[in-house]
């Protein structure tokens, strides 16, 4: 696999041995920024389940300003260290060996928002005649994901088409890519709906 477009565009990226790991293919990245455009110029990206990095490494080729990647393997986490420094991006990319959704509670604690959130989890089960238990309808339910949104912001889920997720009510989705077995959400937090009018009414 490899950058595909940006300053290190062509760069080939190592990938961990072993089914522990399952990247992104190049065609599905390439149809993800095509539909992106120039949003990951200046944006500050976060990826989840970073896997081997691609999705953040190819934000910062094309002109991000910073990528935090979330990866629960330290062997991973190794994998992600070299392809940056290999691609010349390491001084924007930042790297936390935790679990996802401690890493975004904490996250969201400190009151961090990011342009672009990513994340390409491990796929789920069919389900059929039940409600997901993957990971993705886990990110979806989440009370702490639409936190770290920056205003105009944008989250991007990947799962499998036989996966079929339940978009909560504070999700907006605005469009759904399919490639293959693989599917993109991309979606913005709804903004909340204003507190009733509590003003005394003057009697009739």
């Amino acid at each position: 696999m490899r950058i595909i477009g940006g300053t290190a565009g062509g760069r080939i990226l190592k990938v961990p041995d072993g089914l522990g790991v399952r990247p992104t293919p190049d065609l599905v990245r390439q149809a993800i920024f095509n539909s992106l455009v120039d949003r990951p110029i200046d944006a500050r990206v976060l990826e989840l389940f970073g896997g081997t990095g691609a999705l953040s490494l190819e934000c910062l080729s094309r002109g991000s300003t910073s990528a935090l990647i979330v990866e629960k393997s330290a062997k991973h986490a190794e994998f992600i260290r070299r392809n940056a420094a290999l691609a010349g991006l390491a001084d924007r990319l930042h790297l936390r060996i935790q679990d996802a959704f401690t890493a975004m509670a904490q996250l969201a604690g400190q009151g961090e928002v990011f342009e672009l959130v990513l994340a390409d989890p491990p796929y789920g089960d069919k389900n059929v005649g039940k409600r997901s238990e993957s990971f993705a309808q886990r990110l979806l339910d989440d009370v702490n994901l639409p936190r770290l949104v920056a205003p105009d912001g944008l989250v991007l889920i990947g799962h499998t088409k036989r996966d079929t997720l339940a978009i909560p009510a504070h999700w907006d989705e605005r469009k759904t890519m399919k490639h293959g077995d693989t599917m993109f959400r991309f979606l913005r937090p709804k903004a909340p709906s204003p507190p009733p009018d509590e003003t005394p009414q003057p009697p009739q």
